[in-house]
């Protein structure tokens, strides 16, 4: 039989639901073993025009279909007739791959060859009801972005959004009834508001206080601001479609000195426009009258902006009392439709979650206990025996470091003073966390859809005692292997060390469900330990976007580690996606050597309905700049079985791209590193092994429920231990489930606070509150901060001041080139007499 092309054989594999086969090319594709396209198109007759996740839509493949958008396929990519996946999936009745594709951002709007969107092809009312709302929460999250740009003065984004082809409504309104033109004058975005009046936005609409902007618009775009309150100028009515066509009073003018002919006039809106005149008949003086034309045009255009509003001829719109109750009445009307739209999308997602997760309970119980975990080992603590597995009689003894040496090293740590003056660091929090057994984060989020997620305000009972500046720090509790990576000669030993701390990093996360609190706008943060041998700064630089940047030294100067990260947060029904943007640099002077690397995607499950659990998903590559040396990790996702839970695998190639090492773990628990050959040769005879006891056990008791730690890491002959998480405290649990490192991060005594700024996330008054265990106080403190942050952001608007960054600026990374935030020294000087005060 001829063997098929890699992309037929893909394609035919989407058709068939061969999700191993899937993945099997995708591993090849991630290797570049084979060449494949995972957006290809088929060519034969049975598949022509059609891509894998088409085909695999059409044909209800669930698995398939989440694989393939998972591997980054196009859930938006027309065949040749103009059929999105999501068409495909409508059409034949497919709920829950519909549901998966609206999750990966498919579009509901996108119109086929026959001028039909998907709601229109589907037979199935729940399904129509499903793309109806997805439709409605797509158009109203493009209102909230056009909102949202024209307050903050963002043209190019509102010039895209009013330049689509299906652009959202210039006169949809806020929960005040401001429209994008009101949200651009009360902001003084004059930019933006002639952007708007040059796509036809009404100034007659009245917000829910009755304000509207007919009369005082003309005044704010050449004033740039809005007249004051209870003040009208019906003059200026006579010019406002003047301006709005032509747009033509002037801020200067830039006239070329070298041509008699030429004059150039500048718009307020910064639109340049360029003139000539006639050479025929003396063009100085010909010049000259057009350009005294203009100022006196431009004179009197200002006139009346200039008058006292205080008139005989000024008159007061009164608005009857019959309007403002048909108003109301259609206003009250559009609200019961809009939640209406909403409840109904609520309650599906709420529907798909229950039914998906009895579904994962049902398929648990009955499958083998020894290939399958139960519920509880999806999210819960891993026995003792399986956090400090036996290591294998084949282990090497070059250990990077023993738990008896680390033990030692802990004991020894609380008898050494840190440069704040801690001498002895707490092992306890104040008070034990309060129970969140009564609360549910759906009841928050299903009264919040369509919103972007980073402006949800949260009940503070979700959250953890800490900032998320001093959640960052915890990169630094595993720094022993950084200085076990400096003191390498071996530029491969140090890439062991440096994979090592990357996956470290991440490991205090496990079971960490509480969120931290948004750290704000000016917000430091900063931690000296001796024993560990660094010291760390950050600082939020940036609220909108949440943009956090950290810099950590060691007090030898033999490393420089720092980052900045931007959570970008997704809703995907029945889970939170905090995707962390951003590049994380490690310098090792001494070796003259940078090392970048990005985190994986943290996810929350169960957000509707069962217990939180939390998993790490994605690629992460650590590039060795100097040698060309890199390290490719590959944070597993559970699956639906959970045998991949926390794992991570991954590889190092030498400079010459041959891969010399293996590395396999878990990121919540260790990682081990091996040869290549011992590696697959052990995979070959698991997965062989895996097949025998599949076949031979299908009678085995279904009902024995599975022990936690029951499919505990498997340590390969001859491994070597890069790294093993230190055990978590006996309190953890009760103690938002922290590290014990994580415990000492809000200490605070009288020595620390004489020496850090007032600006340190040690003295915030809603975070201090909560680890006291005052949840009242911490609400309304959090509460408090948050409006006063507001006040300031409008204060510094209305003055036209920017705000500047006190630690840190933006500019290109030293290795890669992209945008980072790098330090701009100075705070170790102790000079903090500038700072603002922002609790």
């Amino acid at each position: 039989m001829e063997e098929l092309d890699p992309e037929e054989q893909f394609l035919r594999d989407a058709r068939n639901g061969n999700l191993e086969g899937i993945q099997k090319l995708l591993m090849s594709k991630i290797k570049e073993e084979v060449k494949i396209d995972i957006n290809c198109k088929g060519k034969s007759k049975s598949n022509h025009g059609w891509t894998p996740l088409h085909l695999a839509c059409y044909f209800g493949h669930k698995d398939v279909v989440e694989a393939l958008l998972k591997a980054g396929a196009d859930a938006n990519l027309p065949n040749n007739v103009g059929d999105t996946p999501l068409h495909k999936a409508a059409f034949t009745g497919r709920k829950e791959v519909v549901m998966l594709l609206l999750q990966y951002d498919a579009c509901p709007s996108v119109i086929n060859g026959m001028a039909q969107i998907p709601k229109d092809i589907t037979q199935s009312a729940e399904i129509k009801s499903m793309l109806e709302a997805a439709e409605r929460t797509e158009e109203r999250k493009l209102e909230e972005q056009l909102l949202e740009a024209a307050r903050e003065g963002a043209i190019s984004t509102l010039t895209r959004l009013l330049n689509m082809k299906k652009p959202p409504n210039i006169s949809c309104t806020d929960l005040l009834g401001n429209t994008p033109l009101h949200c651009a004058a009360y902001r003084g975005q004059k930019q933006c508001a002639v952007k708007l009046m040059q796509h036809k936005a009404n100034p007659n609409i009245k917000n829910k206080i009755g304000s509207e902007l007919r009369h005082n618009i003309l005044y704010f775009l050449m004033i740039g601001k809005l007249p004051p309150p209870k003040k009208s100028f019906f003059r200026i009515n006579i010019f406002l479609k003047m301006l709005i066509s032509q747009i033509a009073f002037l801020s200067n003018f830039q006239i070329k000195a070298k041509d008699n002919c030429y004059f150039t006039v500048r718009c307020f809106d910064d639109t340049v426009h360029h003139f000539k005149v006639s050479q025929k008949n003396d063009p100085e003086s010909t010049r000259k009258r057009w350009l005294e034309a203009i100022e006196e045009h431009s004179a009197f255009s200002t006139h009346y902006c200039s008058q006292d509003p205080d008139s005989e001829e000024e008159e007061d719109n009164v608005v009857s009392v019959h309007e403002l109750s048909d108003s109301l009445q259609a206003r009250s009307l559009k609200l019961e439709q809009e939640l209406e739209k909403n409840k109904i999308l609520s309650e599906a997602l709420q529907t798909l979650a229950t039914e998906h997760h009895e579904l994962e309970q049902s398929v648990v119980k009955g499958s083998s206990p020894r290939s399958v975990l139960s519920e509880d080992e999806f999210h819960d603590a891993l026995s003792d025996s399986d956090s400090e597995p036996a290591l294998s009689s084949c282990e090497t003894a070059s250990h990077s470091m023993s738990r008896e040496d680390r033990r030692g090293e802990e004991e020894d740590d609380d008898e050494v003073a840190s440069v704040n003056g801690v001498r002895k660091h707490r092992t306890s929090l104040p008070a034990p966390m309060f129970s969140r057994n009564d609360f549910s984060i759906w009841s928050i989020l299903r009264k919040c859809i369509g919103m972007e997620l980073s402006k949800i305000t949260m009940p503070v009972i979700f959250n953890e005692p800490l900032s998320f500046l001093q959640r960052l720090t915890e990169y630094m509790e595993h720094t022993y292997l950084i200085h076990q990576a400096n003191a390498s000669d071996d530029s491969i030993e140090r890439m062991k060390s440096v994979a090592a701390f990357a996956v470290s990093a991440v490991a205090s996360q496990w079971e960490r469900t509480g969120k931290p609190f948004n750290p704000l706008l000016g917000e430091t943060y900063e931690l000296v330990r001796d024993d560990l041998g660094f010291r760390l700064i950050s600082e939020q630089v940036s609220h909108h976007p949440p943009v956090s940047a950290f810099h950590a030294e060691g007090l030898q100067k033999d490393f420089v580690f720092h980052g900045s990260i931007y959570p970008k947060l997704k809703f995907w029904g029945k889970s939170v996606e905090a995707e962390p943007k951003g590049i994380i640099t490690l310098e090792l002077p001494k070796h003259n050597e940078a090392y970048t690397w990005t985190n994986p995607t943290c996810c929350v499950h169960n957000i509707i309905v069962g217990q939180l659990w939390i998993e790490q998903y994605g690629s992460v590559e650590v590039i060795n700049h100097r040698t060309g040396e890199k390290c490719c990790l590959s944070f597993k996702p559970c699956g639906l079985f959970g045998k991949e839970l926390h794992k991570v695998e991954g590889y190092i190639l030498d400079k010459s791209k041959k891969k010399v090492y293996n590395l396999y773990g878990k990121w919540t628990e260790c990682m081990y590193i091996v040869d290549p050959a011992t590696f697959e040769a052990h995979r070959k005879n698991d997965k062989k092994a895996s097949e025998d006891k599949k076949s031979s056990k299908q009678a085995s008791d279904s009902e024995e429920t599975p022990q936690p730690g029951g499919d505990s890491l498997e340590v390969i002959p001859g491994s070597q231990l890069l790294w093993r998480i230190a055990p978590r405290p006996v309190n953890s649990a009760q103690m938002y489930n922290f590290t014990t490192f994580a415990m000492q991060l809000n200490e605070l005594d009288k020595e620390i606070e004489a020496v850090i700024p007032k600006t340190d996330s040690r003295l915030r008054p809603d975070i201090r509150a909560m680890e006291n265990g005052d949840i009242d106080l911490a609400s309304e403190e959090k509460k408090r901060l948050e409006e006063k942050q507001r006040a300031a952001r409008k204060n510094r608007s209305k003055s036209d001041d920017e705000w500047k960054m006190r630690w840190f600026h933006q500019g290109p990374n030293p290795h890669n080139g992209s945008q980072d935030w790098l330090f701009s020294n100075g705070y170790w000087d102790r000079d903090y007499s500038q700072l603002p005060d922002i609790y």
